[in-house]
């Protein structure tokens, strides 16, 4: 069975910015009617589980303003670079908030954040094989980066934050969880960083 090909009858602009807009829209019902949605278009971001050589896992905590706490994420950023591949832009964020760099990438999962109201994907990558950025070439953080709390956790305790709801941010959710599983399968289930996106 088919579903019912939903369509945009129309759409208002509410508000753009730089890094997201808002619509509304009026869009046809499985019911037969129309509803309005608001909607919020995003750049999209990429995200990266940085694994040590003895399991620990990179974690950083970081003021956000929206739920008015700080929260342990990955490391992980907008999509603004224009014409960045998207794990070269895991790789700048990787060492602009954490001051590390990885020789081995493999993509993890591709996320949808909140497809309730926005098309915000997000790509997590796992990185591996890890090495500092030299003093002297180390991103100056600012802004809510300023003061990040940057933490080694093993992976598994890391897991087990997520499930005594230390770790809530989605991002960082998934790719534990899928960090997780994958080395519980022997890295099988990975898959190159050049997988289509969604």
């Amino acid at each position: 069975m088919t579903g019912f090909a939903h369509e945009t009858r129309s759409r208002v602009s509410r508000y753009a910015g730089p890094i997201f807009t808002v619509f509304s829209d009026e869009v046809t019902m499985s019911s037969g009617g129309t509803a309005k949605r608001d909607v919020v278009e995003n750049k999209g971001a990429v995200g990266v589980v940085a694994l040590d050589d003895v399991g620990r896992v990179v974690l950083i905590k970081q003021y956000r303003h929206a739920v008015g706490a700080r929260l342990w994420e990955l490391p992980a950023g907008l999509r603004d670079v224009g014409g960045e591949d998207l794990v070269t832009a895991a790789a700048r964020e990787l060492a602009e908030e954490v001051d590390l760099r990885a020789e081995r990438y493999h993509l993890l999962v591709d996320l949808h954040t909140s497809p309730g109201f926005s098309n915000e994907t997000i790509r997590l990558f796992l990185a591996r094989d890890l090495t500092p950025v030299p003093a002297d070439s180390r991103f100056e953080r600012t802004d809510e980066e300023a003061d990040l709390e940057v933490a080694w956790v093993d992976l598994d305790e890391a897991v087990a934050m997520v499930f005594r709801g230390e770790i809530t941010n989605a991002a960082a959710v998934g790719g534990l969880l899928a960090t997780a599983r994958a080395r519980d399968e022997g890295w099988a289930t990975l898959r190159p960083v050049d997988a289509p996106a969604i």
